[in-house]
């Protein structure tokens, strides 16, 4: 699919029907298509499947799941089911449980011959609002990348994971400001690690490729050579959860790079949305990480000679493996976080000066 023929948005509701449409990124980087949802079940499906990825994106669609099982049944035993069964998903991303809080919070206090229809204006307003924030997050991450690409004539930005335009409603969070970079006739290259055992680098990579940002992919393990190399400017990822104190939590790996690009004197950013702050959460040692089935490791996923999609072991299926899907880089580490109100240090003074209406919110 071409470049101008992509949705501007990775999912939206089908008008005339009660239904949403998504991209199945399952399916990338080798075929684009979308499925449409019709119901609670689907909708949680494609959260727990990775059919959607991405802590904003999974926010999203949380919400308009809840719109689709209360289409149904509007009732307060059916609102509680559907916040459970989304809320179940996937336990580190807290944009997820964000999500169901507010649907859950408005939806509550209205009659049931009225919920129906506020939520679904409800989950279009988080998608419009993930939107407006992501393209905020990429100018403000503009002005810190400017004095990079001055020193050097050109910016290589290195990432990790997918934070772009497919995790988000729409720009992305660590993409947004390479995009905004790109738009404004920066020359911009970014290293993309491949993110194992998920493959999501490739993500990034195809939506670099769509949006013609040069890129490169590598293997994660060599991100530390070109960072000591002096090779890359900066490193911008995204994140699923950040505590009060600035703890990130970020895909698997994430860590590491933010460990090497201290070694190397270069800047470790954080792009979030004010959906990815948990304000209740003290610190990266209370956020539970995901163990995800051992067969991601396991198996390979690609096309054969034939072209055809299909899988083939790499290890034993009897073989122990460990999964975990996140990583906590320390506060620490993190040069800055990029919000959309601006950049601030990764701690809580830094935090809640930026949302100093959510300090009641802190424990």
């Amino acid at each position: 699919m071409s470049p101008t023929t992509l949705p501007s948005r990775t999912l939206w509701p089908v008008p005339g029907t009660c239904a949403v449409d998504i991209i199945d990124q399952t399916a990338l980087p080798h075929h684009f298509r979308t499925l449409r949802l019709f119901t609670l079940e689907e909708a949680a499906h494609a959260i727990r499947a990775m059919q959607v990825r991405g802590a904003p994106l999974i926010g999203a669609t949380a919400a308009y799941g809840v719109a689709l099982a209360l289409q149904r049944d509007a009732s307060d035993a059916a609102l509680s089911q559907a916040v459970a069964t989304l809320g179940a998903t996937r336990p580190t991303a807290i944009n997820l449980h964000w999500a169901l809080n507010r649907m859950q919070a408005l939806l509550r206090l209205l009659p049931q011959e009225d919920r129906a229809e506020a939520a679904w204006t409800e989950a279009a307003a988080i998608a419009d609002e993930d939107a407006e924030q992501n393209r905020r997050i990429g100018q403000h991450g503009l002005e810190l990348l400017r004095p990079l690409a001055e020193k050097r004539g050109r910016l290589e930005i290195m990432t990790h994971c997918n934070a772009g335009w497919l995790a988000t409603v729409e720009h992305g969070t660590a993409l947004a400001p390479v995009y905004a970079a790109h738009a404004a006739g920066l020359p911009v290259h970014v290293w993309v690690s491949e993110t194992r055992p998920r493959n999501q680098g490739l993500l990034t990579a195809w939506e670099l490729a769509q949006k013609g940002v040069p890129h490169t992919l590598i293997a994660d393990n060599a991100a530390g050579l070109l960072l000591a190399r002096g090779e890359v400017d900066a490193v911008i990822v995204g994140a699923d959860r950040i505590a009060a104190n600035g703890d990130v939590a970020n895909k698997v790996g994430t860590y590491l790079k933010a460990l090497a690009a201290r070694e190397a004197g270069v800047p470790f950013y954080v792009a979030t949305p004010r959906s990815t702050l948990d304000f209740a959460c003290p610190s990266g040692a209370a956020i539970p990480i995901e163990e995800r089935e051992g067969d991601e490791l396991r198996l390979v996923h690609g096309l054969d000679g034939a072209g055809s999609p299909g899988s083939i072991r790499q290890i034993a299926a009897a073989e122990a493996v460990a999964n975990p899907a996140f990583d906590v880089t320390p506060a620490g580490l993190v040069a800055a976080l990029i919000t959309e109100r601006g950049a601030c240090p990764a701690s809580a003074d830094g935090i809640f000066g930026l949302y100093p209406e959510e300090q009641d919110h802190a424990r």
